[in-house]
């Protein structure tokens, strides 16, 4: 039975090259998973981002959406269904009209980048 730190140097010797990460990167974007997901799934499988000096988001770059904004319009798609069922409910006005706000600070942040 190899020891722990037998089991370590095996699993540092599997280290990707730089485009076998980035394929493996797009795979899971393909899948639907956002740049933390695809973060905490690398990290699951013994890959650390850092040691390739290249963001996740960077290599996503701008054909998949911000996760904060896929976020939001999810919340906002949520509320807005929500809405059509309680028509006086106006904490989830209140609450749409907030969403739709940051939604809109996050484009415009997004633009400047």
């Amino acid at each position: 039975m190899p020891k722990k730190s037998e089991k370590k140097q095996e699993e540092k010797s599997k280290k990707l090259t730089l485009p076998e990460y980035e394929k493996k990167v797009l795979d899971l974007a393909n899948k639907g998973l956002t740049s933390e997901k695809i973060g905490e799934e690398l990290k699951k499988q013994g890959i650390h981002p850092k040691e390739y000096n290249k963001k996740i988001s960077k290599i996503l770059g701008d054909k998949y959406p911000d996760s904060d904004l896929k976020n939001a319009e999810e919340k906002l798609k949520r509320i807005e269904s929500h809405m059509e069922k309680n028509k006086q409910d106006k904490k989830a006005m209140r609450e749409r009209s907030r969403i739709f706000s940051r939604i809109r600070k996050i484009k415009k942040y997004l633009k400047k980048l």
